[in-house]
């Protein structure tokens, strides 16, 4: 694979761009996540399972996977700008139908369209890291996951609050329509990105897949970020359940305010891709991957110790977070031609990692109750660490600073 190493033609984006990508980032790629405090309503309202209203975050998380596959590569392909903006309001689009469901069928159609098109959240990743200078390249990527990963914990909040306020209808619409505005205001204020690639669609898709075999690194990163985010499913995906449940017996708005303790998370972000970036990288992975493992054994008391499952539910966000823009910052320098092809590669496995985890967190709620789940997501977090270790060919990583 070739490897550029020349600088991007573009203006560098300024401190506004960048906070206005984290925003959008953030907003598009809540929608997968309204419905995990919504769960039990969800439930009562359709009259279904617990085990059935958890494929409302499972179709979700599949769906993006299935458009990180076919929809990202594009962006090496296609205009930038104007494939995001698409996707903002196809994703609209797919809120409102949510939005007016009388069916569970229709819910999940509604939730697998606003899924499939929130990859847009990795076309603008993909085209900041094009545009950012080398050298701030991971505070920039760091930044804007820190946007994704606040929009994915906030979601939880502003759902729940919304379905206090009024019906768990409610956050679609109002999700419906600020997507919809944010669309016109990345249409006027996000720089253009003329494509680097010209390959035909199918072979497109195909070296995306030709990346995963040829580059065992961004293998091993792939193979660790689907086990991060298969964790953090595990633990978020059945939180409602204890949260409504005897042991706290809160209300939907309570449980959605764990959104805004998780979110101190993403704080970590913007640190640990400065820190990728000064060479530090594998103290900021080693060091999220033990954190993630601690944070299972103290949220293994949650059902008896609330300051137990706040500290825990800190720690693992901490942790996937870093390790993710870790992640990232060294898959980024790889090709710089093909980096919304390495992306797609990357949160494909990512994001079917965090489908099975709520398949899996569901199934051990289910059957074990919370200990089932902690033990689930102390086993990933063991895995991660394995993988992590596990020794990469040197030819590989050869253009890639400190992993």
């Amino acid at each position: 694979m070739n490897t550029p190493v020349s600088h991007s033609p573009h203006r560098p984006l300024s401190q506004a761009q960048v906070l206005l990508l984290a925003a959008a980032t953030g907003l598009i790629v809540a929608g997968n996540y309204y419905a995990q405090p919504l769960l039990q309503i969800l439930a009562e309202a359709f009259r279904i399972g617990a085990d059935a209203a958890g494929w409302v975050v499972t179709v979700a998380q599949l769906a993006y996977a299935a458009g990180l596959l076919l929809i990202v590569p594009l962006g090496d392909r296609l205009e930038r700008r104007r494939l995001i903006v698409a996707l903002f309001v196809l994703a609209a689009v797919g809120l409102a139908i949510s939005a007016t469901a009388t069916h569970f069928v229709q819910l999940l159609a509604g939730t697998a369209l606003s899924g499939l098109s929130a990859v847009a959240a990795q076309v603008i990743v993909a085209h900041a890291a094009g545009l950012a200078e080398p050298e701030h390249r991971g505070r920039v990527v760091g930044t804007i996951m820190a946007g994704l990963l606040l929009g994915i914990l906030l979601a939880r909040t502003a759902s729940g609050v919304l379905a206090g306020l009024g019906s768990w209808h409610t956050i679609y619409w109002v999700a419906c329509v600020a997507l919809l505005v944010l669309a016109v205001v990345l249409a006027r204020l996000l720089p253009a990105h003329q494509p680097s690639a010209s390959l035909s669609y199918p072979r497109l898709i195909g070296s995306v897949l030709a990346l995963l075999r040829d580059e065992p690194l961004l293998r091993q990163r792939s193979v660790l970020g689907g086990l991060l985010f298969a964790g953090f499913s595990v633990f978020w995906t059945p939180l409602a359940f204890l949260l409504s449940g005897p042991a706290y017996g809160y209300s939907i708005a309570t449980i959605g305010l764990f959104g805004l303790i998780g979110a101190a998370g993403a704080l970590a972000a913007s640190s640990a891709g400065k820190l990728s970036d000064r060479g530090h990288g594998r103290a900021v992975a080693v060091g999220g991957l033990l954190m993630m493992l601690l944070s299972w054994l103290l949220l293994a008391f949650a059902p008896v110790s609330l300051a137990a499952l706040i500290v825990g539910v800190l720690l693992l966000d901490i942790a996937v977070q870093a390790v993710h823009i870790n992640n990232q910052s060294v898959i980024y320098q790889l090709d710089e031609s093909a980096r919304s092809r390495i992306t797609s590669a990357y949160m494909t496995c990512y994001f079917i990692g965090g489908a099975s985890g709520s398949v899996l967190s569901t199934m051990a709620w289910t059957r074990y109750g919370w200990n089932g789940v902690c033990a689930l997501g102390g086993v990933f977090a063991v895995i991660g660490l394995l993988v992590y270790f596990m020794p990469v060919r040197k030819q590989a990583t050869k253009n890639v600073g400190a992993a």
